[in-house]
């Protein structure tokens, strides 16, 4: 078992006109095969806790802790945090000229496990995952999310889950830019991943639509860069019909 504990999170990002604070206190605990989703309009710092979780250096802790099973992973470099068991799916996933999808998938997982995985069978887990993602087998051929459309790019991010096993991942508008098949796809890729080493997920989303596929245990409502209202599945049925008006401003 696992715990991603946040307790006190203050974020702030400098810009042309000095520090803007956009985290302003966030708790949140998250446990292995606990699913958290994390719901709130645009610009209201979902992203921001996703990203400052995982180390982008745009974004300054001012406040508060990160612990992964009581180790201080504010402390640790980006790469010491993918290794403690973190994984960020992001919302714009970035290309990697020059380097093939399936160099890159052995070079994390080399990374992660300490050796490199046996190339037949490695071989063997990389086909299975693109075959549960519906993914062309000539996909690991093609450089890192080059030329990706919204959907594969999504794909390849799932398929990493899958291989590199994590403790705790972090999704950030994985909906984003799919049709409903690659929303189906996709989702049950997430669904396999946890179900496969009780990891537990944090689903950011501005809409209730993946939720129909992946169950959330928890719904948190984020308004002003903090957390406003908690709850089951309900309070996404809520939010579905009435919408972010009474959280705005708070």
């Amino acid at each position: 078992m696992s715990t991603l504990e946040i307790r006190g999170l203050e974020v702030s990002v400098i810009t042309e006109k000095g520090p803007i604070e956009i985290l302003r206190g966030v708790d949140l605990t998250i446990k292995s095969g606990e699913t958290h989703a994390i719901m709130g309009p645009n610009g209201s710092g979902k992203s921001t806790l996703a990203y400052s979780i995982a180390g982008h250096p745009k974004y300054t802790i001012t406040a508060g802790t990160v612990t992964l099973d009581g180790a201080d992973v504010l402390a640790m470099k980006v790469d010491e945090r993918a290794k403690a068991g973190l994984f960020l799916a992001m919302q714009y996933p970035v290309e990697i000229p020059g380097v093939s999808v399936s160099n890159f998938l052995r070079t994390a997982a080399t990374a992660l496990r300490g050796e490199a995985p046996k190339l037949r069978t490695w071989v063997g887990e990389v086909k299975a995952a693109m075959s549960a993602l519906n993914m062309d087998a000539s996909f690991s051929e093609r450089n890192v999310n080059e030329g990706f459309s919204g959907g594969e790019k999504k794909r390849h991010e799932i398929m990493q889950l899958e291989l590199l096993k994590p403790k705790i991942a972090i999704l950030d508008e994985t909906d984003s830019g799919l049709d409903v098949d690659a929303l189906r796809i996709v989702s049950e890729g997430v669904n396999r991943a946890k179900a496969s080493n009780e990891m537990g997920v944090l689903l950011i989303t501005h809409y209730t639509r993946i939720l129909r596929y992946i169950k959330p245990d928890f719904v948190h409502v984020f308004a002003n860069g903090r957390i406003v209202e908690e709850g089951g599945p309900e309070l996404a049925d809520k939010l579905e019909e009435k919408g972010y008006a009474e959280y705005v401003g708070l």
